[in-house]
C-alpha cells in the first residue's frame, strides 16, 4: 500500500502531466498537428528513482537524464520498467562507455571525437543507440555546447557512417537572450536540410517547460520537460 506521501506525490505528478498534455494538445491544434506526433520526454535529472517509477506507471514511455553517473545509477534501479532512456546533457568522451551501456538515445552529440567514442563503446556493449546532433543556436556565442549549424551537417554524415549509432535527428536548446520563435525557426530550416540527405533522421528534439509551444509550432517531435512535471529540481540523495 502506498504511504500518504507517495500517494500525494503520485497525484501531484498526475495533475502536472494532465496540465502539460493540455498545453501540448493546444499547441498542436494551433500548429495543425496531431498530438500523437509529439513525444513527451520527462527529464528526471536530480529526481529520485521513485519519481521515474511513478511517471512510468502513469504512462510515460520516455525519460531523460543529464548527468553521468546519475543516469546509470537511476536506470539500474529502474531497469525492469518499460522505458526509453535519453541522455540529453553534455557528455564527456571518457564517460561515453558508461552511457552506451544504458542509454537508448544520446541527444548531445556535438563533436567528432565524441561520436567515435560512443560508437566504439556501443560496439563493445553490443547495443544499438540512436544519436542526435546537438545544435548550438547561438553559433558558439555562449559556450553551452552543441555544434554550429555549419558543422552539424558534417556530423550527421559521421553518425550515419558510425557503427552501432543510428542518426535520428537534431536537438537544440533555445538561447536565453533570443525569442525562441526565431531560434526554433532556424532549427527547423536546418532539420529540413538534414532530411533531404537523411530522410530517416526525423527526430527534432526541442522545447522545454517554458517554450514547448513555440517548439511544437516549429515542428518538434520530442519535447524535454522537467519542472512542469516534477516540480523544481533538487539534489538526489
Amino acid at each position: 500500500m502506498n504511504s500518504g506521501g507517495e500517494l500525494d506525490r503520485r497525484q501531484e505528478i498526475e495533475a502536472n502531466l494532465a496540465a502539460l498534455q493540455h498545453r501540448i494538445d493546444n499547441a498542436c491544434a494551433t500548429a495543425g498537428r496531431d498530438p500523437a506526433d509529439v513525444t513527451l520526454i520527462v527529464v528526471t535529472k536530480t529526481r529520485p528513482a521513485s519519481d521515474v517509477a511513478l511517471v512510468a506507471d502513469l504512462g510515460i514511455t520516455d525519460v531523460g537524464e543529464n548527468r553521468e553517473p546519475e543516469g546509470s545509477r537511476k536506470q539500474a534501479e529502474c531497469e525492469n520498467l518499460p522505458l526509453t532512456w535519453h541522455f540529453i546533457g553534455q557528455l564527456q568522451r571518457n564517460k561515453a562507455g558508461k552511457v552506451a551501456r544504458y542509454a537508448d538515445v544520446v541527444q548531445s552529440l556535438d563533436r567528432s571525437e565524441l561520436i567515435a567514442a560512443l560508437s566504439a563503446a556501443a560496439d563493445r556493449a553490443e547495443r544499438d543507440i540512436q544519436g542526435l546532433v546537438q545544435v548550438d543556436l547561438t553559433d558558439g556565442a555562449t559556450g553551452r555546447g552543441g555544434a554550429t549549424p555549419q558543422d552539424a551537417l558534417s556530423l550527421c554524415e559521421e553518425i550515419a557512417a558510425a557503427r552501432r549509432i543510428k542518426l535520428a535527428g537534431l536537438m537544440a536548446v533555445a538561447p536565453l537572450d533570443e525569442n525562441p520563435d526565431t531560434a526554433f525557426a532556424r532549427l527547423r530550416e536546418l532539420h529540413e536540410r538534414v532530411l533531404k540527405d537523411f530522410p530517416e533522421a526525423k527526430m527534432l528534439s526541442a522545447g522545454m517547460s517554458g517554450d514547448l509551444e513555440m517548439a511544437v509550432l516549429a515542428g518538434a517531435t520530442h519535447v524535454r520537460i522537467g519542472s512542469a512535471v516534477l516540480g523544481e529540481r533538487h539534489h538526489v540523495k
